[in-house]
């Protein structure tokens, strides 16, 4: 049988130390043996069982109860006061067999897997490399977990893929502790798998295109993800660049995305007419407070999968660009652990000139990153077309009225179709500044000051804008979510009412939910909203 340890706490944190919050139970289960227990689905069956005695618990108590895997978010949404369970021993993995497959199915079925939801990026890479298969996308990095990146939405920077909940094609979720409150789910215009498949995780099956919307960046408030079914594709190679390029050229490429019409090209990387490709992945790095003429770009190359290849890892071993906090950390290391005398090294042109080149698959380019220290991100989404002018105005800010000790990037990443998906825009520009957490002084504004100003300057110049919603924020922000979804929202609460009974809406809720309005009922509870389609 499954078994839980729960240990009293008084207090929780983020990797980043972004806390500490403030905690009463942790609660950490382990799956029975695989000798004792062979088969994989029975496993799978006997730890949601134990879940859902966790869930009767907690609500017997009066109490939240929410499930977090690396901690990886920067913001509180992972935190929940009363009750919060470890995913990180769940890691089931099963490839689907052909005869699961549903039959109407457009997905290949050699692409499908099913992950329970402790499994980080890292190790679902690796499961996926033995089958000669790849993710689609990743993260900057590979520690977190797949629930967890769905549920907040984790994005890369590919331009024609989308972010890691893109390619989740199907949902388990625990709603309950009633044999019913099992769900199997699915867009009912993009079937994955039959409902043989759904009886062997003993789940009630619906197919509803907007639940499932509206569940895959569900913030922890659609209940426990316990596992994901994926489309995974045929592993490849990427040719990775670090470069310094014009400043209004690397501007003007995130502005208008054509790179076929433009002065930037790399020997190689031209179509048959010796215009420039389009790239997989777009990155802009930039040091606001200096005023340089170039500014270092990361750009890559999809190819196509063959051995021998070079070794990438020593020089991503070594990269200072293979993600922007690790980036900023080195940078750190460096100097006395003081800010002010952090920042005066900001003014100088900290980032250095590089000509990287490397060749790898997607789980070798973006590697493990080992983090060192307490870490912030802000970090909004644009349509990319405001790419350039919302940089200048947030920049502005930012000398103005900063300093902070970090840098700014960008992103660019294809539209979501999950409701609350902050990649909302056709291609969004994920503008990010990360750095080294400070504390607030007498001229330095808070981290929470500084975010608000970000919100309030994007909306004086009228630039519709998201948040990424594992990122540091303002998040009590007046009707901050409603801004940034509209309509979008009542929607969403509404497929959350119409799943989740009252009781337990109020077990999944916690304060970040609480502070951006998202965990108030609009009184639907329509369940014709959840019926298969």
């Amino acid at each position: 049988m499954a078994t839980t340890k729960s240990h009293p706490k008084s207090s929780w944190d983020t990797l980043h130390n972004n806390g500490p919050f403030p905690l009463k139970t942790l609660h950490v289960t382990e799956l029975e043996g695989s000798a004792n227990m062979f088969s994989k689905y029975d496993r799978y069956n006997d730890a949601a069982k134990e879940i859902q005695r966790l869930i009767r618990e907690a609500a017997d108590k009066n109490e939240g109860f929410r499930a977090y895997g690396s901690a990886w978010s920067l913001s509180h949404i992972a935190h929940q006061k009363d009750n919060m369970h470890f995913n990180s021993f769940m890691s089931i993995h099963i490839p689907i067999p052909q005869e699961l497959s549903h039959e109407n199915s457009s997905y290949a079925n050699e692409n499908l897997f099913f992950f329970e939801c402790g499994n980080t990026i890292k190790r679902i890479s690796e499961v996926l490399s033995s089958h000669g298969k790849s993710l689609k996308t990743s993260g900057a990095s590979n520690g977190q977990t797949i629930a967890g990146c769905i549920s907040t939405g984790v994005h890369g920077a590919a331009l024609n893929v989308g972010s890691i909940q893109d390619y989740v094609v199907g949902l388990n979720l625990i709603i309950g502790d009633k044999p019913t409150d099992i769900v199997y789910l699915e867009r009912h215009t993009q079937p994955a798998l039959n409902d043989d498949f759904a009886k062997k995780i003993k789940a009630k099956v619906i197919r509803n295109d907007h639940l499932f919307n509206a569940a895959l960046v569900g913030l922890g408030a659609f209940g426990f993800i316990h596992g994901v079914v994926i489309e995974a594709e045929d592993r490849f190679l990427l040719k990775r660049y670090v470069k310094k390029i014009p400043k209004d050229l690397a501007l003007q490429l995130a502005d208008t995305m054509d790179f076929k019409n433009s002065t930037f090209k790399i020997d190689g990387e031209v179509d048959a007419d010796g215009k420039p490709l389009r790239p997989y992945h777009y990155k802009v790095f930039i040091n606001p407070y200096t005023n340089d003429n170039e500014y270092v770009v990361e750009v890559m190359y999809k190819k196509p999968y063959q051995v021998p290849y070079p070794d990438p890892f020593p020089v991503i071993k070594t990269s200072l660009y293979k993600d922007l906090i690790y980036l900023l950390i080195k940078i750190s290391e460096k100097f006395p652990k003081s800010i002010p005398w952090f920042i005066k090294q900001l003014r100088k042109t900290i980032l250095p000139a590089v000509d990287e080149e490397t060749l790898g698959t997607l789980y070798e380019t973006f590697w493990d990153a080992p983090y060192q220290g307490p870490a912030f991100a802000c970090s909004v989404g644009i349509d990319h077309t405001n790419s350039s002018k919302a940089y200048k105005v947030l920049e502005e800010m930012t000398q103005k009225e900063g300093p902070i000790p970090g840098i700014f990037a960008m992103r660019f990443v294809k539209q979501t179709e999950a409701t609350l998906g902050f990649t909302k825009f056709p291609i969004t520009c994920m503008l990010e500044i990360d750095g080294v957490l400070w504390e607030k002084s007498r001229k330095i504004m808070s981290l929470t000051e500084y975010s608000r100003r970000m919100i309030e300057v994007l909306q004086e110049n009228d630039i519709p804008f998201t948040i990424h919603w594992g990122k540091n924020s303002d998040w009590k922000f007046p009707n901050l979510v409603n801004d940034m979804f509209g309509e979008k929202v009542a929607e969403w609460k509404s497929y959350r009412n119409g799943l989740l009974s009252t009781e337990m809406q109020q077990v999944f809720s916690n304060g970040f939910l609480e502070d951006t309005n998202l965990h108030l009922p609009n009184n639907t509870n329509d369940e014709d909203l959840i019926v298969s389609l």
